[in-house]
């Protein structure tokens, strides 16, 4: 051991830490906060590449934002809500400010990391409704919005299920977010898309990806970040981390191979787009159940996903609901097709939590259910009344005109892709010397 870790060691001595925290446990969840952090960029290439050229950096700075606005609100105030002491309702504020949260351990970890850790959560589920409507929702509405859904909806439900809430009480299974995180984004961005109407252009002429390897790019690294996200859950480095992060491995595989097929199936053509949503449907579903399933199940469950979301997307596309980048079909159907499954593949012998329905214990798919229930009725309602609100203060939406020219210019004063060279600026120190005629004055 080197002269640092033991003075480090020391030091935590001395704050009465080290009999309680964990090294190994504690790295673990360091690499995986910076993981499931990076999820949040690499969602922004993932919308980026699906939207118009025009509306790009409006669409990317919308996932960046959450970074920010909902981190801080997280910080200051999501956190106590969600993880304070209280009731099966909401927690109670003995967490406001920062308050009492230090380098204690929480289990085998700082409890600073710990509020880390869930921050990028709440980030990330506030930055997937966008999906559903960029393109034509004003900046300042979408930061509003953005703040109070990750203080009012994220944090309340998050209560419920890992904060010691009712949901958890019953004995809900979710072991890094079906619940909390996808069905609450993908209902939350279907009410989203249906308060602000379709966009000008929607229906009338074929609205497409202006960059698909950037889409791809975007799926790279989400698989990437999820692996904390999944594996991170165990909070610590555990087997139970190990066999979230195998199912993280496996189930998205299994959904590719079903969707590649399904779609040469139906079209003769396997697309890129169609393969990177299919990866993260697959992530979506798994999320749930990646520490209470057998990898044979993983593989199960991957597959099976792919079916309700892949027709789910189909039956949008003939619909006037212009939820834009299929944030419902993706991540609420498939957070609720993995909350049910997690209710019948759960298997005690791997996870030591609860068996499911095929595993003998019938109750526990009804619990799912019941849970899945409560999160589609909360983020719906939540998010109506949220919008509504944010309505009476601000127009929600841009303009035809501003849409017509395209977010990037209208709501940031930038573009995406320039054309030309630009201007040439001279600064003037590098200005050429003025030269005075001969026997006179300039």
């Amino acid at each position: 051991m080197g002269r640092k870790a033991v003075l480090t060691l020391t030091a935590l001595s001395g704050l009465g830490l080290a009999q309680e925290l964990s090294g190994a446990d504690t790295a673990w969840m360091l690499v995986s906060t910076a993981l499931v952090l990076l999820m949040t960029p690499a969602l922004a290439f993932f919308y980026g590449g699906l939207v118009r050229s025009k509306n790009a950096l409006n669409t990317m700075l919308m996932s960046f934002a959450a970074l920010a606005f909902v981190g801080v609100g997280w910080a200051l105030l999501g956190y106590t809500l969600a993880f304070g002491e209280g009731g099966p309702w909401l927690g109670g504020l003995g967490h406001a400010l920062l308050q009492g949260v230090g380098l204690e351990a929480k289990g085998t970890i700082p409890h600073l990391l710990f509020l880390a850790f869930q921050g990028t959560f709440a980030i990330i589920t506030a930055a997937l409704v966008s999906g559903a409507i960029v393109e034509r929702m004003r900046f300042p509405a979408y930061l509003a919005f953005l703040t109070l859904w990750g203080l009012l909806v994220y944090a309340p439900l998050a209560h419920w299920v890992w904060g010691g809430g009712f949901l958890g009480q019953l004995g809900a299974l979710d072991f890094a977010g079906g619940t909390v995180v996808h069905i609450n984004a993908g209902v939350a961005g279907l009410v989203a898309a249906l308060v602000l109407g379709p966009r000008k252009d929607y229906g009338r002429q074929a609205i497409l990806p202006h960059s698909v390897p950037l889409t791809l790019l975007g799926a790279a690294l989400l698989w990437f970040g999820w692996f904390g996200f999944n594996g991170g859950s165990a909070l610590g480095a555990n087997g139970i981390a190990a066999l979230a992060f195998a199912n993280t491995f496996l189930a998205p595989m299994a959904t590719l191979v079903v969707w590649l097929l399904l779609d040469l199936f139906r079209t003769g053509k396997a697309t890129a787009v169609g393969a990177a949503t299919a990866i993260v449907v697959g992530l979506v579903a798994i999320t749930p159940a990646a520490g209470f399933v057998s990898p044979f199940s993983a593989l199960a469950l991957g597959a099976l996903s792919a079916f309700p979301s892949y027709f789910a997307l189909l039956l949008r596309a003939r619909t006037r609901l212009d939820d834009s980048l299929d944030v419902f079909a993706a991540h609420g159907v498939g957070g609720i097709a993995g909350a049910l499954l997690t209710g019948l593949l759960a298997e005690k012998a791997w996870s030591g939590a609860a068996d499911g329905l095929l595993f003998g214990n019938p109750a526990q798919f009804g619990v799912q259910a019941l849970a899945v229930g409560v999160a589609v009725l909360y983020s719906a309602l939540g998010t109506f009344l949220l919008l509504k609100l944010v309505g009476l203060f601000t127009p929600l939406r841009a303009g035809p005109k501003e849409e017509g020219l395209g977010l990037d210019v209208t709501q940031h004063g930038e573009e995406a892709y320039a054309s030309g060279e630009g201007a040439i600026l001279v600064l003037p120190e590098a200005a050429p010397p003025v030269l005075k005629p001969q026997g006179g004055e300039a």
